[in-house]
């Protein structure tokens, strides 16, 4: 992966995530996805001390649901934990964009990992002389 695929901004704008505590509020984020990342700002004009959800730590989208006004779905990362989004249906939804950008993460670290095997593969030299023996 290049330096520009990772750095390139796929979506920016507001999201609501429901909070942590016992009264579970909806709160207005300034959310940035990039090929490589989710960036949560909870201060939407000085965009400081953003959490960051890298794509690697997320194992799929879920729950999505519409209503009148909002879409809601979660994010469930590899250690099982939920968050919770929400957007106006009006829009063009954030669910959709951070699956096609999780599934292409997925898609570019697969073809890496593939790369990567047959590059150690093809640099052992009996692993070639086996290769050609299995060969018809």
């Amino acid at each position: 992966m290049s330096a520009a695929e990772i750095s390139q901004v796929l979506k920016e704008g507001e999201l609501e995530k429901r909070s942590d505590n016992l009264l579970q509020f909806w709160r207005r984020k300034t959310c940035v996805l990039t090929t490589d990342s989710l960036t949560i700002y909870a201060d939407t004009q000085k965009r400081s001390k953003g959490k960051e959800l890298k794509l690697q730590s997320i194992k799929k989208v879920d729950c999505v649901e519409r209503t009148g006004k909002f879409v809601y779905f979660t994010i469930v990362t590899t250690d099982n934990k939920e968050i919770d989004f929400r957007c106006s249906g009006e829009e063009n939804c954030w669910n959709a964009v951070i699956t096609m950008a999780l599934i292409d993460f997925q898609n570019r670290k697969a073809i890496q990992d593939f790369k990567t095997r047959q590059d150690n593969e093809s640099a052992s030299p009996g692993q070639q002389e086996r290769r050609m023996a299995r060969a018809p």
